[in-house]
């Protein structure tokens, strides 16, 4: 119905558990896991107390900072203010940090035609 599989070319293999122990497949899932990790694990924290605080010191939250503006209001925002900050944080470190090495990996991968053992074929790539 228009989703018939594509047949494999057996010329074109490439194996991936091969790449995965390379020194920069492993640089790149290091710098990535040292930054998301840490980041999902502070960000957790920060939700929760937020949670927490909401549920437990409502007399906290609701103090009156400027008119009809309370403690609660104002963390609940920053909610999502820091939401959009580790966005913008993970894409510049990602662009720096990840981007170059994921890119080398790839044209490696993609770039080289392989003969059915996985090997470099001696002809250029396409």
């Amino acid at each position: 119905m228009g989703n018939d599989a594509q047949p494999q070319d057996t010329t074109v293999s490439v194996d991936f558990q091969e790449v995965q122990q390379t020194e920069r497949f492993k640089t790149l899932r290091r710098r990535h896991r040292s930054f998301v990790f840490p980041m999902a694990a502070a960000f957790l924290l920060w939700y929760f107390a937020y949670v927490l605080l909401a549920d437990y010191a409502v007399g906290f939250m609701s103090i009156k900072v400027m008119g009809n503006i309370n403690v609660g209001l104002i963390l609940g925002l920053l909610q999502f203010v820091t939401t959009f900050g580790i966005t913008a944080w993970y894409v510049s470190y990602s662009n720096r940090k990840l981007d170059p090495i994921a890119a080398e990996i790839r044209d490696e991968i993609e770039g080289h035609e392989f003969d059915k053992d996985g090997n470099v074929s001696s002809r250029a790539a396409r």
